[in-house]
């Protein structure tokens, strides 16, 4: 179940696979130059830099069911297509401003907005996809070796955004992205996505309460949900006053700080390179329960910066928030793909995305604590609000799983 073994899987998912790899790398390229630039070409400090953060995490609340209900009712190759097409577009809309300096805060926000905008439609329609493409029992593979790209993509994204700001400039890095994300438009035109049964037409709101019930009451997604919510809430609290506490109180530079935040994708690689082993050796639900339980460890590590200010231990912290919860998102978008009838599957990975809106609710906790109070009264916040996610699962009925469920189909949803 990781994407160490050696799984023979269809041509067809692994252009998807492929082009999975160059949206999360130009996501992340994105994402690491964004706050970079705003601290150090716009000078803006704990509170903007959260407003900024909020910015870019506010399309996970407003398009995730939008982006559901359309994933249930067309191609989801071409959702995810043109999606990817709009985020690069963004993208080259900011390396432009950049080149003519006329780039400001407001700009930076929106054009930054739209580009997340793309990602939301791809994060959701991708789950969706992916049972289509690839048998039952290639599954847990399918979607570690999904999840093994976009540990690569963490692990170089930011490392590499950091380094083109700080050595050649804030433009090359969102040049990059964009040309990554036009790969990742390439590579999913060439995909053959099997036919789907029509979807019976509804009113939109009736779609979207049936998704909705069916997360909130299933007994093992219902649990997920709401850790993953709280989980994001703590990460984006984090991240929000992350740069310039590290520019400002560590001593890190452009690159120092690309490098530091690159170690979350580093510890996500050594994770996924580990899950066969784990997997083999714990139960289904302990796997579940070892992201959360990791999570609340790695932000007790960052809140220890505030005493021992180096640069290492900030680097362990991302480390260590990359290395577990890798397998908790394997392990859960199999136990969701698994339970899930298929023409639900987009609404219900929509439901998912829902709980990254608990990212901009972070990222204006980070704002308002960070800018009235301080980047090390986030910390400890953030270590609170860990804790409180690891709890809840391990409450639940979840961490109980002997092994992963039986695959469901449209009876269960009849």
């Amino acid at each position: 179940m990781s994407a160490a073994e050696p799984t023979r899987l269809p041509a067809t998912f692994n252009r998807l696979a492929w082009s999975n790899l160059a949206a999360q790398s130009a996501e992340q390229i994105a994402l690491a130059a964004a706050p970079i630039v705003a601290v150090l070409l716009l000078g803006v400090g704990e509170g903007q830099t959260g407003l900024l953060q909020t910015a870019l995490t506010l399309p996970f609340i407003l398009f995730a069911i939008p982006a559901g209900l359309l994933a249930d009712r067309v191609s989801r190759r071409w959702v995810m297509a043109g999606s990817e097409a709009l985020r690069a577009a963004a993208l080259a809309g900011i390396l432009l401003l950049l080149w003519l300096g006329l780039m400001t805060l407001p700009l930076l926000a929106l054009l930054g907005f739209i580009a997340v905008c793309g990602t939301v439609a791809y994060s959701v329609a991708a789950p969706a996809l992916v049972p289509s493409l690839v048998n039952s029992e290639q599954l847990p593979a399918a979607n570690a070796r999904i999840e093994l790209a976009r540990t690569v993509a963490f692990a170089s994204g930011p490392a590499l955004g950091g380094v083109l700001v700080g050595w050649v400039g804030a433009a090359p890095a969102f040049g990059v992205a964009a040309a990554l994300s036009v790969i990742a438009v390439v590579l999913l035109s060439g995909i053959y996505e099997p036919a789907r049964a029509p979807a019976p037409r509804r009113h939109p709101l009736q779609e979207i309460r049936e998704g909705a019930a069916f997360v909130l009451h299933h007994p093992l997604l219902r649990p997920v949900f709401i850790t993953q919510f709280i989980f994001n809430t703590a990460s984006f609290l984090l991240l929000a006053v992350f740069v310039p506490y590290a520019v400002r109180h560590l001593g890190l530079s452009a690159t120092g700080v690309g490098v530091t935040l690159g170690m979350y994708g580093v510890g996500m690689v050594a994770g996924a390179l580990s899950a066969t082993r784990v997997m083999k050796r714990l139960a289904f639900g302990t796997v579940i329960g070892l992201g959360p339980v990791t999570g609340f460890i790695a932000a007790t590590v960052m809140a220890l910066t505030t005493i021992v200010p180096a640069a290492w231990v900030a680097a362990l912290s991302f480390f260590l928030l990359g290395a577990g919860p890798i397998l908790w998102v394997i392990s859960t978008t199999t136990l969701r793909q698994s339970v899930t009838p298929p023409s639900l599957l987009g609404r219900v990975s929509a439901i998912n995305i829902m709980s990254y809106g608990a990212r901009p609710l972070g990222s204006a906790l980070g704002a308002i604590v960070g800018g009235l109070y301080s980047a090390e009264a986030c910390l400890y916040l953030a270590a609170v609000i860990f804790a409180a996610q690891a709890l809840v699962i391990l409450l639940s009925p979840a961490v109980s799983l002997a092994r992963q469920p039986e695959m469901v189909g449209e009876a269960a949803h009849c």
